[in-house]
């Protein structure tokens, strides 16, 4: 699942990826990501699909159903949780969908850094069609699947979020393809409770109140009426001070507003309360190079990828900071290390190619192509490389 870039609506897993974990503007669809450099309109990645989830196992199983559309199973939440119906204004509103195409996710949970986990959960959930919620749970392997989604524009984006026991769930965006082409939801999770264990101890009346805050918020997020879902936002933290993924949200609204100032200061109070937070350093960084401050952008990227624990999408972003300031050495450099870190991640290697590019090597580009391909055939990536190739090798 493109995983602290322009705020979007939330899209690659667990690293709400800037550029690779989909941010998209709703808060129900991280991890982490951050978008590439002048992408405007941002949403998180989709942390706050995690959080959703979270309210729902609150509110109990009221009206539950169970679907399994796995070899293995593949249920998507801490636990192997039922799948619980969305509120009935929901429902009314995925009627509309229902005549959707279909398609499918596909993907892979493992510990950040660390093996695949076995019995993972991933729900998917969109609430303009029937059926608006699927679950899966990983295999031996850490491979789910989900069949039968709809797909296309029409659909919607799908906000799916994964976690296991002793991990932070995480979350992102993904509009299913109708050509079957989709690209893998590859999800990495980091040990502990994350902005589940905020809720411990929230009654159901106060949970459902809190859904439909966020229902209300999300709304004006999508409708772009930023300064609107700031206040939204900051009346839920008031609420519920320890949600970080609404933190990005509220630093999501103003980057949208050009505030740029404004989302520092909200993710430097994220960065107090966990100094360890990629996605809050990520957003400092992204939030520099959009407002043109290359020197600072370079400087957070730069000390957040000498700590421990450093994610694929730091370095990644680190990389496009100093491809943006023509240092194309040292961005392949952070390149490689991104695509060290993550072996099927199409993007860093399709960045390399352009690097060889860049110092006339033919060959080696092509190679990079290839291995774009490869690792990740059914990435939006591989299809740009497949492009790039037949013009190479003309």
């Amino acid at each position: 699942m493109d995983k602290g870039g322009p705020p979007g609506p939330p899209l690659s897993f667990g690293h709400l990826v800037t550029s690779s974990f989909l941010p998209s503007p709703s808060l129900s669809r991280l991890t982490a990501s951050a978008l590439a450099p002048g992408r405007r309109s941002y949403g998180t990645l989709r942390p706050l699909g995690a959080l959703r989830t979270a309210i729902q196992d609150i509110l109990g199983g009221q009206n539950a159903y169970s679907v399994r559309n796995l070899q293995g199973g593949l249920d998507m939440h801490h636990r192997h949780y039922l799948v619980r119906t969305m509120l009935a204004g929901l429902a009314l509103a995925a009627l509309a969908g229902s005549a959707a195409a279909q398609g499918r996710i596909t993907g892979v949970v493992s510990e950040e850094g660390g093996p695949p986990i076995k019995g993972a959960t991933v729900e998917c959930t969109n609430p303009n069609v029937v059926p608006s919620k699927f679950t899966a749970t990983t295999d031996d392997k850490g491979r789910f699947a989900l069949f039968g989604l709809a797909a296309g524009r029409s659909a919607g984006a799908w906000s799916c979020v994964a976690g296991a026991p002793g991990y932070m769930p995480t979350g992102s965006r993904v509009t299913v393809d109708t050509t079957g082409k989709q690209s893998p939801l590859n999800v990495m999770l980091k040990k502990g409770s994350g902005d589940a264990g905020a809720l411990a101890g929230l009654s159901s009346s106060m949970a459902k109140e809190l859904q439909a805050d966020l229902q209300a918020a999300d709304e004006f997020f999508n409708a772009k009426q930023w300064d609107a879902a700031i206040e939204k936002y900051k009346a839920i933290l008031v609420k519920v001070p320890a949600l970080s993924a609404i933190s990005l949200q509220v630093a999501a609204a103003y980057r949208n507003k050009k505030e740029y100032d404004n989302a520092i200061a909200v993710y430097n109070d994220m960065l107090k309360a966990d100094p360890n937070n990629d996605k809050a350093q990520i957003g400092i960084g992204m939030t520099n190079l959009e407002k043109g401050d290359l020197k600072a952008a370079d400087e957070t990227l730069s000390a957040a990828a000498l700590m421990a624990g450093a994610t694929r999408e730091v370095f990644y972003n680190l990389g496009e900071v100093k491809f943006a300031k023509g240092e194309s050495e040292e961005a392949g450099r952070w390149y490689q290390k991104a695509a060290d870190t993550d072996p099927t991640w199409g993007k860093p290697l399709s960045k390399l190619a352009l690097v060889a590019l860049n110092k006339g090597d033919k060959d080696g580009a092509i190679k990079l192509l290839e291995q774009v391909i490869a690792v990740d055939p059914a990435s939006s990536d591989a299809a740009t490389a497949k492009a790039m190739l037949a013009e190479l090798q003309k």
